[in-house]
Parts: C-alpha cells; structure tokens; sequence
C-alpha cells in the first residue's frame, strides 16, 4: 500500500485544499499503515478544518480511542496485526459514537460488507477522489450528528415525561387527601343524626378490606373497597332521624325511604366522580347475589366485587350488632346465620373469605 496515487485530486470542481470552516475543531483518527498515506489524509483533512492524530496500527489506534475523543475514524483495511475489520467493533465498544468510514484497496464485496455489519458507516475503495473521501466524511458525520441530536431529545422527553408523571402523582395524591377529608367529614355528620353509625363504618371498613385481601384483591382495590365502605351509607344524611332512630322494626313505606339513601348518597358523591370504582361499590352495597336486592336489582356477578364485600361485611355487623327489636349474635352464630343466606344474600366466594377473617381471629378488632 505504499502507492502515493492511492489518492486522487480528481473530481469534484472544488479546490481540496481550501479550508472547510463548517467543521469547527471536529477530531479525527486517521488509521493507516503507511506513513504517506497517513500523512497525506491528515494533511488535506486539516487543511479542511479538521483536527487530526494519527495511528500506524490498529493497536495504536485502540489506545487513543474514548468516548467523545473522537468524532470519526478513518481506518485502512489490511494492516499488519489487527485488521481494520477487527479495529471497528472494539472501537465502537470504546466509543459507540464513533463514526467511522473505511479505506481499502480492493474491491472486495464481502470485506465492504463485513465492515458495514460491524459497524462502519461506510467504505471507500483505493485510490479514492479527495472531493468524494470529504464527501464520505462530512456524510458520516452528519449522521452521528443527528443520531446525538436525537438521543438529547429522547432524553429531554424521558426526563420532561418523568417529571410531568412526577407533578400528577403529587396533584393526584393531593385529591385523594383531598376526597378522604370530605368523606371523613360527611361520615362525621352521617353519625350525628345516627347513633347506632357511630364507629359501625370504621369497622365494616377494616373488615370489608380485610375480606379484599384474603380474597387475593391488589392493594388499590382493597383500598377502594376500605374507603368505600366509609363512604357506603353517607346518604342516610338525608333520611329523617325519627326513621334512622325508630327502636321498633320499620313499616314497608319507612322502609322504602331508608332504600333511597343509596341514591341519596350517590348524589352527594357525584363530585367525587374521580373516585372511580368506590362510586361503584358504594352504588352496589345493597344488592343481593340473587337479584333481589336495590336499588338495580343485579344479580351475581354483575355485581361488583366491593359491593359483594360490603354486602357480606355489612350483614355480618348488622346481625352481630344487633338492634333494641333483635338481639346480638355472637361471631360463630352470626357466620352460622350468614351462611343460610349464602347463595341469596351472599356471593359463597366472599362468605367464604369472610368467615375465614373472622375465624382466624383478624376480626378481633372490629368485633370489640
């Protein structure tokens, strides 16, 4: 390769010679074995504005190689020792930003190939005009100009992505604080008007998330099902006190009032529409697995899997409770009295979870 006319001044109309100032200080690694050819190439790339070293070998080269040393590589082919092909990759593991364009003085279609597939932007076959080696380079270039540029941006997005989630996050746990207060607040004003509501939603709250959880619900779920069990009765606001604190059992059209706090309390709600799912549990805490339930009338799996739950947790209170017209039951008698209504009343999956949180002694809190 000590052929001087390895490169050609022809071609092009420009004069290769003359400084190229949109280059700047852009760095190049010129790779050859041959000490004219080397010279020759950093010469004229110099004189185009280019800042250049120079390497003998490929070992040589790879010593000089990290990242962002250089913007380019031009590397000959067949040198003694590593060859260009075997320069390229361990390069590219240096610097994955290195771009380079290869030089040879055959015409060899599956070297160019090779070279291609490790990783050379692209490969100039011996002797090569001057205008069409600078155009190889500034194309080279140009390429990992746009392939830097587009990574920026990729990570600007990832970073503006990141914070933007970052700022909902924070504005959605906000105005789920938020909600949590109103509930509180309107559970406290539920209580005033009834006595016997006074602690019964905090306990059929931890009950009916405890059922959630023994019945493998994810953890959002099981918190929609806490808060909404909170929430389930907050329409009883809206009932007369004299119907919520009647000590004898409620005629049909006291009754059929009492049904209304659902819509009632769905109404009261409605802001809250970003609650999502605890609306939906809230709206069907008194349906029955059977159908015969309101204030839809749904049936099994139709209906939603909190309002399941709270109907479960909700008769087990009620019935464990009792009333000054029906007495309290103990925990075993009242699982024994669900358990006749399993099928009617209960969905048998969630009366299943129910007695095993009962029975396992996790209800000892809610039963004290």
């Amino acid at each position: 390769m000590s052929n001087l006319a390895l490169l050609s001044p022809t071609g092009g109309g420009d004069d290769p010679g003359a400084p190229d100032r949109a280059a700047g200080t852009t760095r190049v690694l010129v790779v050859d074995d041959e000490q004219t050819i080397r010279l020759a190439l950093s010469r004229f790339l110099r004189m185009r504005g280019y800042e250049v070293e120079d390497a003998a070998n490929g070992e040589d080269a790879l010593a000089l190689i990290e990242p962002q040393r250089f913007a380019l590589m031009l590397c000959d082919v067949r040198m003694p020792g590593l060859s260009g092909i075997d320069v390229v990759p361990k390069a590219l593991e240096r610097d994955p930003d290195l771009a380079v364009v290869m030089l040879s003085a055959l015409n060899d279609a599956p070297t160019a190939r090779e070279a291609l597939v490790q990783g050379a932007a692209d490969y100039l076959t011996k002797p090569v005009e001057l205008t069409v080696l600078l155009q190889a380079v500034e194309r080279a270039l140009r390429r990992r100009e746009l392939t830097l540029r587009q990574r920026e941006v990729e990570r600007i997005i990832r970073e503006e992505v990141a914070t933007r989630t970052a700022e909902l996050e924070r504005e959605r746990a906000a105005l789920h604080a938020l909600s949590v207060q109103v509930a509180e607040s309107l559970v406290t004003a539920m209580v005033a008007k009834d006595t016997y509501l006074r602690g019964h939603s905090a306990r059929v709250s931890d009950l009916a998330a405890s059922v959630a959880a023994e019945l493998g619900l994810d953890v959002d779920t099981v918190e929609q099902v806490r808060l909404a069990a909170r929430l389930q009765d907050v329409g009883k606001i809206g009932l007369r006190e004299a119907v919520l604190n009647k000590p004898e059992r409620l005629t049909p059209e006291e009754y059929e009032h009492v049904k209304s706090h659902v819509r009632i309390g769905l109404d009261i709600l409605a802001p809250l529409r970003h609650l999502g799912p605890v609306l939906t549990f809230v709206a069907d805490h008194h349906e029955h697995w059977d159908g015969r339930g309101y204030p839809r009338g749904v049936a099994g799996e139709a209906i939603s899997i909190g309002g399941r739950i709270l109907a479960a947790c909700d008769a087990y209170f009620a019935v464990s409770s009792g009333r000054t017209y029906q007495p309290a039951m103990s925990p075993a008698d009242t699982l024994d009295y669900l358990a006749t209504r399993v099928g009617t009343l209960l969905d048998p999956r969630v009366f299943d979870a129910l007695r095993s949180v009962v029975l396992r002694g996790q209800s000892l809190t809610f039963l004290e």
